[in-house]
């Protein structure tokens, strides 16, 4: 199944180039949404480039609603794209925003990329914020019973790997359950590996099927919601249609849908106030977290808040 259609082999270099991270990146695609002003209120930026782990890249940015101290939230953990070879949570304040301001503590984390690492040392990153935020989200008025991952494009291969396999997520140290998963035009079922970038991210992996969602065993899925674009150009949309198929062949909890018109990039731009209007995927991603128990803290036990931070951005570390 093919990650890129050919004749858009210019336009995915073009979006991902954009997208870049570092200083010759002075422009990003994603500005526009990220407007001050136009992105959704009441929310706190509780904490911008939080250490998580030991190396450069093992930073988080953290928003929350504004009462989000008072009472605990679920947690969504946001993965983003970029061909697993660029992209930066500097692009995505307009995601924490619209989730926070649905009630969701909303975490961002950088991860390593290629050519640094390749499969699978970018899912083990994902792994280590996973098991940071187990240690550390009460502090920030996040609940550690209710924590969800989402990701669009390669953070939606990331979010759903973790949420298929947990040995990622064991070997992180990480003892909470996953509670739910949204995927966004995820790349699920794209070997053999006819593109550059694939080559770069899989291409030295002993045996590359499984490295793909589709070929997972399921006994340890959680449910998922999977979206996607029907005009996508860059990663086919057969790749959402075939992953759902597989998980309700396997009897595993799965809501799919294709959005009308959408391309690739619309389907995360979607879920800000400059574009909402195109597509309701925020109001279908918050129904499928409602619906998973995301407000339902008795549902899944007790939890005792440990010290709560102040809500203030908190220094960036150099």
């Amino acid at each position: 199944m093919l990650l890129f259609t050919r004749r858009a082999a210019l336009l995915a270099a073009l979006i991902f180039t954009s997208s870049a991270s570092g200083p010759a990146a002075a422009l990003s695609l994603m500005d526009p949404f990220n407007v001050p002003g136009t992105m959704d209120g009441g929310v706190t930026t509780l904490g911008q480039d939080i250490v998580y782990g030991p190396l450069d890249r093992h930073k988080l940015d953290i928003y929350a609603p504004e009462n989000s101290l008072e009472k605990s939230a679920p947690v969504i953990i946001f993965l983003y794209g970029g061909a697993w070879k660029q992209g930066t949570k500097a692009d995505y304040p307009f995601a924490g925003h619209a989730l926070a301001a649905r009630g969701f503590v909303t975490v961002i984390p950088d991860y390593r990329l290629v050519p640094e690492v390749q499969y699978p040392e970018f899912l083990s990153d994902n792994a280590v914020a996973v098991k940071w935020v187990e240690d550390n989200i009460s502090r920030y008025g996040g609940d550690p019973q209710r924590v969800y991952l989402m990701g669009h494009s390669a953070g939606a291969y990331n979010a759903v790997m973790l949420g298929m396999d947990r040995s990622y997520l064991r070997d992180a140290g990480v003892t909470i359950p996953i509670r739910g998963v949204v995927g966004l035009a995820g790349p699920y079922a794209v070997y053999p590996f006819e593109f550059k970038e694939l080559q770069d991210a899989f291409g030295n992996v002993d045996n590359p099927q499984m490295t793909q969602p589709i070929n997972l065993p399921t006994v340890e899925t959680v449910p998922m919601f999977l979206g996607h674009g029907s005009n996508d150009l860059i990663v086919n949309v057969e790749n959402t249609i075939r992953m759902q198929k597989k998980l309700l062949t396997d009897s595993r909890a799965v809501e799919a849908k294709v959005y009308d018109s959408l391309g690739h990039m619309e389907v995360v731009t979607a879920l800000s106030t400059v574009w909402r209007w195109r597509s309701p995927v925020l109001e279908d991603v918050v129904g499928f977290l409602k619906a998973e128990g995301a407000f339902d803290p008795e549902s899944f036990g007790p939890l005792d808040l440990v010290d709560a931070v102040t809500p203030v951005v908190e220094a960036k570390v150099n």
